[in-house]
């Protein structure tokens, strides 16, 4: 009689493949976990590298807004100290009649070359003079009213008397100019 086969190796065989086959798996799984893990590493250094950059761009550009500020609005504190330089050498020439002119000339010359001279200065640094008229509409932004009174013939909100020119560093408020103001005249 035949003896029954024997295939208990095939079993072996079988079990011996599904090990392999689950640690092939493991190994896998574990390399994609790894893979994975890399992944996110690789996307969180980029987006940490993403903001340094960004941060470093901003730095530039506020260093380069700061550096032009301090070049255009550095010297205001000086500039504004001159201002009553210029009030008081204006209020010299306005002052003198014809008689000192004539026995003074060469000195209200000197003072007029001064002036001007202050003036350049002035034009050279960005600094304009604002100087309103009479009639001219009271503008907030660059007036300051100093009195307001009634005056026949006048809208509410004219200038009827100029005290002191105002002046404007670049775009910014020096000083603003002096004025007085009309109100409603009295009726």
């Amino acid at each position: 009689m035949a003896e029954p086969k024997n295939d208990d190796f095939l079993d072996d065989i079988d079990a011996a493949e599904d090990e392999e086959f689950a640690d092939s798996m493991a190994e896998i799984d574990d390399e994609a976990l790894e893979l994975d893990q890399l992944r996110a590493e690789r996307d969180q250094l980029k987006d940490r590298f993403m903001r340094a950059l960004a941060d470093a761009e901003n730095a530039r550009k506020r260093s380069d807004k700061d550096r032009r500020e301090a070049e255009n609005y550095g010297g205001s504190k000086l500039a504004r100290d001159m201002l009553p330089v210029y009030d008081n050498m204006k209020r010299a020439l306005e002052a003198a009649t014809e008689e000192q002119r004539a026995v003074s000339g060469p000195v209200l010359e000197g003072v007029e070359l001064t002036m001007r001279e202050l003036l350049n200065v002035f034009k050279k640094h960005g600094i304009e003079v604002i100087a309103p008229e009479v009639g001219d509409r009271f503008d907030p932004k660059h007036h300051q009213a100093m009195f307001e009174a009634p005056v026949p013939d006048t809208k509410a909100g004219d200038i009827i008397q100029v005290a002191a020119e105002g002046f404007m560093l670049h775009d910014r408020l020096l000083r603003p100019a002096q004025v007085g103001v009309s109100s409603t005249p009295a009726g």
